[in-house]
């Protein structure tokens, strides 16, 4: 049954779906015509609020930015890509290789986002090859799918942009509701794990039945491309001598010794704040963990080399949401949105609203902290009024992000960059994921809200 619902939806999305720059500048349109028609704003006001929130989103792209580049940079240390090679030799069917790679790229999204997207990149290239080699026919495209397809519970784990911000002293949230709210009453509260260990289950189940008929078309990786095509070359040697500066840069001490600093910093830090996770420390715990792993500086340099190339694209479309995202606030385009969903909740449904609408707005602001901003203050105030949990708003939110990621091409892009796939090679299989998640997030919140 998902085969064949698979099949229109992946030649609709090979036919039509453009770039994802094409796709961001469409969205920007969209949303300046929406906010002509439905809002008092005039043409110079819109164009005005554009142009002054392409640059809303900086401290949170360095943010993303180092959280993406870190985690590519952990998924290619040497002991990371020899757990790599050896999770690739698992599997031992094609319907076996796709629900495993969504798993392992469903358990690091849940560790954090960052690592889920290469370690999903890398281990489709991995599993491909090898599967190659023993004659298994595997398609790349659903395999690189079924990666991206693990990333749908992100929000879930602990680079959750939401929860952390909620946990967050003197954040937004702090402030408005006059306190913090733990991780435990979001990730770590008993309907979260249950709704992200079924929604796991689901998708992995899902990506097998999909696997490719004795008819159907596949695609498998070209021959003599291998996980080395994605890795980042060496510099070039310009001198044949032993210096004191090279044996400097081929020395574990440097890079050691500031693993360790930064170790005994987070040791230091979660004794004194508990268990006050940040952003800031899920980057620093990753680039601690780098720092222990790789075995020089020379080899910490590669790795920054080639991962700085899988952010920029990133970095260069970020703007545009962000300046979607400033005409949805300034002419309060996006409390109209809001408003609607919360003038047709009450506290049973208010979750689930909060929910949807926080999938609609992530198609057209991608961006877990953004969204997050501009949407939880409404739904918070909502919550208090009508006496509901704000973790459960919180979580809302968080789900409706990461749903609607799986028709949304922003957070693909580094994914597919290092597995050399377009968009519209995965997103027939991933709008699958998309219904088959949506109904877990649907009745989770339904769940946590009686």
């Amino acid at each position: 049954m998902l085969r064949a619902l698979s099949r229109p939806l992946v030649r609709l999305a090979e036919r039509y779906l453009p770039t994802a720059f094409v796709f961001a500048v469409a969205l920007t349109l969209i949303v300046g015509v929406g906010a002509l028609l439905a809002t008092d704003s005039g043409p110079v006001e819109v164009v005005r609020a554009w142009g002054d929130g392409l640059t809303g989103l900086l401290t949170f792209m360095t943010q993303m930015a180092l959280v993406l580049l870190l985690g590519y940079m952990l998924a290619n240390t040497g002991p990371v890509r020899r757990l790599l090679d050896l999770l690739a030799r698992l599997p031992r069917s094609p319907a076996q290789a796709y629900g495993f790679v969504a798993l392992c790229a469903a358990i690091a999204s849940l560790i954090t986002w960052g690592l889920g997207l290469v370690v999903a990149a890398l281990l489709s290239i991995e599993v491909a090859r090898v599967g190659r080699d023993r004659g298994m026919k595997l398609h790349y495209p659903l395999l690189v799918a079924a990666g991206y397809s693990g990333f749908v519970v992100w929000h879930m784990g602990y680079s959750g942009s939401g929860p952390l911000a909620a946990a967050t002293p003197d954040s937004f949230v702090d402030k408005q509701i006059g306190q913090t709210i733990p991780l435990s009453d979001t990730v770590l509260s008993w309907w979260n794990i249950a709704g992200a260990a079924v929604t796991v289950v689901l998708v992995v189940t899902a990506m097998m039945l999909m696997a490719p008929g004795k008819d159907d078309r596949v695609i498998e990786l070209p021959e003599g491309a291998s996980l080395e095509d994605a890795q980042g070359n060496e510099p070039i040697e310009t001198t044949d001598e032993s210096t004191p500066a090279e044996r400097i840069d081929t020395s574990r001490v440097v890079t050691l010794v500031t693993g360790l600093l930064l170790l005994a910093y987070l040791v230091i830090y979660f004794a004194q704040e508990g268990a006050a996770v940040t952003l800031d420390i899920v980057n620093w715990t990753f680039l601690c963990l780098v720092l222990l792993l790789v075995r020089n500086t020379r080899e910490l340099g590669a790795l920054v080399s080639k991962a700085a190339a899988n952010v920029g694209e990133i970095l260069v479309q970020f703007p545009l949401y962000a300046g979607i995202m400033g005409i949805m606030t300034t002419t309060g385009l996006v409390t109209i949105l809001a408003d609607f969903f919360v003038s047709i909740s009450n506290e049973t449904t208010l979750g689930l609203w909060a929910f949807l609408a926080g999938g609609i707005i992530n198609v057209f602001v991608p961006s877990g902290g953004g969204q997050f901003a501009i949407q939880a203050p409404i739904f918070l105030d909502a919550a208090k009024q009508l006496g509901v949990d704000p973790a459960i708003v919180v979580m809302g939110v968080s789900y409706g992000d990461q749903w609607t990621n799986m028709i949304q091409p922003f957070w693909a892009l580094p994914m597919l960059a290092i597995a050399r796939l377009r968009i519209r090679d995965v997103m027939g299989f991933t709008t699958v994921t998309l219904i088959v998640s949506g109904i877990v997030f649907a009745a989770t919140m339904v769940v946590a809200s009686l």
